[in-house]
């Protein structure tokens, strides 16, 4: 299970790189970064696979910034981690395949943020339940 976990861990935060190095490009005049293959764009391909590579060594570091293995308590951080990757894989995807739902607000905040944050507080509650039942339950006893 945990294999699973990170295994899904992984290819999220390869995407979220992925979608922020095509956005980026995204408004380029250089129609050679424009190009796509059934509506996917061949730079966020490319990403995506260079992303694999690297992906388990920035989960690391982010791990050593925070301090993940000395805590106490690791559950907090845990479900900000995760949380946060649900939030930004939502961003990404609106940001690079459907940029046309950008320019909907609600009260003057892009509601496509709005959506992906409630949307990854939920995500994270179901994670937690599937990933780590025990220390859920845990929790509230």
């Amino acid at each position: 299970m945990f294999k699973v976990n990170q295994l899904i861990q992984n290819i999220l935060l390869a995407f979220i790189m992925s979608c922020s190095i095509t956005s980026i490009f995204k408004a380029t005049p250089y129609t050679w970064l424009k190009a796509e293959v059934i509506h996917i764009p061949l730079l966020f391909i490319v990403m995506f696979g260079l992303s694999l590579l690297v992906v388990e060594d920035v989960r690391n570091s982010f791990k050593k910034v925070l301090k993940f293995e000395s805590r106490k308590d690791k559950r907090p951080i845990w479900q900000v981690g995760v949380g946060m990757i649900f939030y930004f894989t939502q961003v990404g995807l609106i940001e690079v395949f459907a940029r046309s739902l950008m320019v909907y607000n609600l009260g003057g905040m892009p509601l496509y943020l709005v959506f992906a944050f409630m949307n990854a507080f939920l995500l994270t509650v179901i994670y937690e339940e599937i990933f780590y039942p025990k220390i859920s339950k845990k929790s509230y006893s």
